[in-house]
């Protein structure tokens, strides 16, 4: 692939000629996963503000620079992928290597919003009981509670600094018909699922916590934790490493063959042959990584921006009496919430295809979404602006699969933008089933591949474009 050609090296030890090091390759604004064969090799972080605070990257392993043999091949640095090298080593005592085409961490791990909450997937309780009755829906409500007391562990734990900002999660209502929502999905989560949600008055969520503008009321979830995206990636590079595994960046898989039952995962600087393969590539995972993987799922570009610090009297006049993290209750919704410096982070959606990322208008559409919820920030100077790609499945809900029980090959995929707590979870649940013992795993997460849609995947953006009018529409008209 074009963007994988190798150019001059640095030097490495005598005798050597693969490089310590690939030179980095700039920052790609345009890349695009339904049209670019592969993520890049080498390429810089985007620039997030999580990049610019987190100071330097911990130290890795370097790319792969010989043939080598391991037991676990994880492809993919971010979230998911550290996690399941974790609890490899930690729950199964198995050393993995994880691979990464470009710096550590480059893909969702640090271009999200830093929102953990209990949740994954796009899908409300209600639509899991619609979907597949009350009695899996309460396993799934089960899972999702184990996997913040998971994620909660780990981020409390020595080994992380991530800036945490506890207290919950408020869904906050943006018109009449969304309040009557929250009030029905919180009376169920209450009743059915025995998880103690309250609804605030407009009155309560303004003198109490945040006035945003356009909330009517809110949902009070008691788990939610605000994370430093790119410092609690970087602490699950050092606790991988501590325990055992390897980190490889630049180290990008352009060619895969399974001999007897081995797989030989081919890089710019040697072969991986591994034993088992688990892929956690989320929104960057390029469509030719692996027939089990390819149109499997929607990748989806969510921008989002940071303001400079707020003085005291915006600070005032908003009202921020909360760091909570924040989300209102539209479709195409703003994720929000005062940072730990006194700024102020939003996002939501963003471009259809990387080739218009760098629009204007989705920067201005961005910047009206925060004016409405806070007036007087209108005209704030901003001081970080990015996008990232978004995992999204045909289904709203992620997998934790292995698709062939005669192929040792497993994904987890298919957050829908809430992979931020689940994908500890997530990977030591994939840590599970690559160990053997994932034989109790008998959600529908873990036992159905994610769906596809084949051929049609990349033409859904037909589509996309027309929902977007529909729910652009619904959110904004409909009262």
């Amino acid at each position: 692939m074009a963007d994988q050609v190798l150019q001059t090296r640095d030097t490495a030890a005598p005798g050597d000629k693969r490089p310590k090091h690939w030179p980095k390759s700039s920052y790609d604004p345009r890349y695009d996963p339904l049209v670019d064969r592969g993520p890049g090799h080498n390429r810089d972080y985007a620039p997030t503000y999580w990049v610019g605070t987190a100071g330097a990257p911990p130290e890795d392993d370097g790319p792969i620079s010989q043939d080598v043999d391991v037991d676990v091949a994880v492809v993919g640095s971010g979230y998911t992928g550290l996690s399941c090298a974790i609890h490899l080593a930690k729950e199964h005592g198995i050393k993995a290597a994880v691979l990464d085409a470009n710096t550590l961490a480059w893909g969702c791990s640090t271009r999200n919003g830093g929102q953990a909450q209990i949740s994954s997937g796009r899908l409300k309780r209600s639509e899991w009981i619609r979907r597949w009755g009350l009695d899996v829906a309460k396993g799934l409500h089960a899972e999702v509670s184990e996997a913040f007391d998971v994620f909660r562990d780990l981020i409390l734990s020595d080994d992380f600094d991530c800036d945490p900002q506890r207290g919950g999660h408020l869904y906050i209502a943006h018109n009449q018909r969304m309040k009557a929502m929250i009030e029905r999905e919180s009376e169920l989560l209450n009743s059915a699922f025995g998880y103690g949600t309250r609804i605030l008055s407009r009155e309560e969520l303004h003198r109490d916590f945040v006035k945003d503008e356009e909330g009517l009321a809110a949902m009070h979830e008691p788990d939610g934790i605000g994370i430093h995206a790119a410092k609690l990636a970087f602490g699950y590079i050092k606790l991988a490493r501590k325990l055992g595994a390897t980190v490889h960046p630049s180290s990008p898989v352009m060619g895969w063959k399974t001999v007897d039952g081995v797989h030989h995962l081919t890089t710019p600087g040697g072969t991986v042959r591994a034993r088992a393969v688990a892929l956690a590539t989320a929104g960057y995972t390029p469509p030719g990584l692996h027939n089990r993987t390819k149109n499997r799922l929607m990748p989806v570009l969510s921008n989002s921006i940071v303001t400079r610090p707020l003085t005291d009297e915006e600070r005032d006049a908003c009202n921020f009496k909360t760091n909570m993290v924040l989300t209102d209750t539209r479709t195409l919704r703003h994720y929000y919430r005062q940072l730990p410096d006194g700024r102020v982070q939003i996002g939501s959606r963003s471009a259809i295809t990387g080739a218009d990322a760098e629009n204007p208008k989705h920067l201005a559409l961005l910047q009206e979404g925060l004016y409405r919820k806070f007036p007087v920030l209108r005209g704030i100077d901003l001081d970080y602006s990015w996008w990232g790609w978004v995992d999204v499945s045909h289904d709203m809900m992620p997998r934790i699969f292995q698709p062939d029980p005669r192929q040792s090959i497993f994904y987890a995929l298919g957050y829908g933008g809430n992979g931020v707590m689940y994908s500890a979870q997530a990977g030591r649940r994939m840590a599970q089933m690559v160990a053997g013992k994932g034989g109790g795993l008998d959600l529908p997460i873990f036992t159905s591949p994610l769906p596809s849609h084949g051929v049609l995947t990349p033409f859904r953006r037909i589509g996309q474009r027309a929902m977007y009018v529909w729910y652009y529409l619904n959110d904004e008209k409909r009262k």
